[in-house]
């Protein structure tokens, strides 16, 4: 299997990495949230030993907002671009339980879109075809559920603590 990192993918760290790590998740997922929390800290230590991507995969029928915050994530993306999109992915899983369209507004603002130009997008669901085809993305490879982590294109079933992904990064290096 191949999950072949393309152009449009939301990548954090170096293309020459000698590891990828891919995640599928879920804005509204606390697991999810949870193992952001252990990416960021083994990018504060490691993070020139892998590149981080981040596909989206709202598990729709739990987490009624996870897909429009999706959506926001990927219209501050296109309108602000790639710096702007982690800040608003960092912010939405810093404040998890605001996902209402106000709040993914304030987000997206606070992270560098035109406001008059996200309520358009937003409106339009401009980029709802993109967070779908993450999904289907993720479908194809075997994901049911949130956060699903491959490295180097082999599905990690292991712990989701800091050391065991670690050591599971290092294995591949």
């Amino acid at each position: 299997m191949s999950l072949n990192i393309g152009n449009d993918d939301h990548v954090r760290g170096s293309v020459t990495a000698p590891v990828t790590v891919l995640v599928y998740g879920d804005y509204e997922c606390p697991y999810t949230r949870a193992l952001e929390l252990v990416i960021g800290q083994l990018r504060r230590r490691d993070g020139d030993s892998f590149r981080y991507v981040y596909r989206y995969f709202p598990l729709r029928e739990i987490h009624p907002h996870a897909e429009m915050a999706a959506e926001a994530a990927e219209a501050v993306s296109a309108l602000a671009g790639p710096d702007a999109f982690w800040r608003m992915h960092d912010a939405l899983f810093a404040d998890q339980y605001d996902l209402e369209p106000q709040d993914l507004e304030r987000q997206a603002t606070a992270a560098g879109a035109d406001g008059r130009a996200y309520r358009k997008a937003m409106a339009a669901r401009q980029f709802a075809a993109r967070v779908e085809r993450d999904v289907q993305s993720g479908t194809a490879n075997g994901v049911e559920g949130t956060p699903s982590i491959f490295i180097n294109d082999e599905r990690y079933h292991g712990r989701r603590d800091e050391g065991s992904l670690r050591e599971a990064i290092a294995s591949y290096t």
